[in-house]
């Protein structure tokens, strides 16, 4: 596999992936996605191209995408608390548009193993996008992901950026199905007011055939079947990183039919959901909602799927983060996914893993343990400025970079800090 890219170019229909050599003594014009080399010269993925040109600094066609990038930056809103915190998101949300094809499909990342779209990783790009105000990709995503749902009302665990299909036979996951609604309830939350009825009729037989489908799933403790999480590793049993979403997505999902005039849906899926957060509650809460409910398999960041603004966060649940976080920090400040020792993950810290927690803090109303955790995440950032996968045990940026993903939990978690919080799907009466 070639070497990760270390950034992005993009004209809005098109991406090209920036490497390493390129990006040295590089920087991106300030507010968009054209690069100025060390040489001075400008390179950018000109209009209706699907190749990048090294024109001369100013270039009149160049400036005109600058201005389009800047213009799209303004449309909506760039949280943060000081100068630094906006400068970054600002980075993430022009790296996430890039990411983002005209059919809704959020690619990863732009580099071979990367350049598909995961539900999971798409539902929280769509939320991030519906709080700074884009209501336009966001909507796209959720209508990419109603294209791309199986006959079942369940999703691959990663579709090609065409939507044509699964790249390989990589085992499909439940996690989409709490993911997915959890992403509408929070776009239809931020959404215009006008139309938004509308739209949400457009989206409602995804959401009724993903509740369904998720309310089949569970058995007679109110559990999910073992399921891939969102390692995208098989467990023997229930895991905390498919409960836990798909706690979320039945509250969402009820929600949404109440507001959609379903109310018989609302009810049927108020009463899995409480049937699951009994199952959470009993297997779960006594393990300190480790990886799995036999409480054998590790702490796990997933976690922090359990708090705001995922789900409300129950009892028990702010000793679990901490002492979550503790056992997965790294000498290096991040954290790995989980301490499961028949998963090792080594010294390299994950960036989503790490910023899950700044986002469930941030969300739930803990600034002063949030900040800290999303300064380190800030702080790897690599000469681009974008935030990559992992950061290596001596601290410096690993992997590929852009990743959406981070970027989307980093611009939740800017935005949950500058409004003192973001909501969670309500739990049913």
């Amino acid at each position: 596999m070639a070497a990760p890219a270390v950034g992005v170019l993009s004209n809005a229909t098109a991406a090209e992936g920036v490497s390493a050599k390129l990006a040295a003594g590089a920087r991106y014009v300030e507010g968009s996605n054209v690069l100025r080399l060390a040489s001075g010269r400008w390179l950018y993925l000109p209009s209706g191209r699907t190749e990048s040109v090294v024109v001369a600094a100013g270039d009149g066609r160049a400036l005109r995408q600058i201005g389009q990038s800047r213009a799209w930056l303004a449309s909506g809103r760039v949280p943060g608390r000081s100068a630094a915190e906006r400068a970054a998101a600002g980075r993430a949300l022009l790296a996430m548009r890039a990411l983002l094809r005209p059919n809704g499909a959020m690619a990863a990342g732009w580099s071979p193993g990367w350049m598909y779209s995961w539900p999971r990783d798409s539902s929280f790009a769509c939320a991030a996008f519906a709080y700074t105000g884009h209501d336009e990709e966001a909507f796209r995503i959720l209508r990419h992901s109603a294209a791309t749902q199986r006959g079942d009302g369940s999703w691959e665990a990663r579709t090609k950026l065409d939507g044509s299909g699964p790249p390989d036979g990589r085992r499909w996951q439940l996690d989409a199905n709490g993911w997915v609604p959890w992403a509408a309830w929070q776009w239809y939350r931020a959404a215009p007011a006008e139309g938004r009825r509308a739209r949400l009729e457009v989206l409602y037989p995804m959401i009724r055939r993903a509740a369904e489908r998720a309310a089949r799933s569970l058995g007679a403790d109110g559990l999910p079947p073992a399921s891939p999480d969102y390692w995208e590793l098989m467990t023997a049993g229930p895991n905390i990183g498919t409960a836990a979403p798909l706690l979320a997505g039945f509250n969402a999902s009820a929600d949404l039919a109440r507001e959609a005039g379903r109310p018989g849906d609302a009810v049927r899926w108020e009463r899995a959901a409480r049937r699951l957060s009994a199952g959470i509650s009993k297997r779960f809460f006594p393990v300190g909602y480790r990886r799995t409910a036999d409480g054998r398999h590790g702490r796990d960041s997933a976690v922090t799927f359990m708090a705001p603004p995922f789900n409300a966060a129950p009892a028990g649940l702010p000793a679990a983060l901490d002492a979550t976080y503790r056992a997965l920090l790294l000498p290096n400040g991040g954290l790995t996914p989980g301490d499961d020792p028949g998963a090792p993950w080594g010294a390299t810290a994950w960036t989503p893993s790490t910023a899950f927690f700044a986002l469930a803090w941030a969300a739930g109303g803990r600034p002063g343990k949030a900040g800290p955790v999303l300064e380190w995440v800030l702080s790897k950032r690599n000469v681009l400025g974008e935030l990559p996968e992992k950061v290596d045990r001596e601290g410096r940026p690993a992997s590929v970079a852009p990743l959406a993903w981070t970027g989307s939990i980093v611009v939740l978690a800017l935005v949950a800090l500058e409004a003192g919080g973001l909501p969670a799907p309500p739990l049913g009466p």
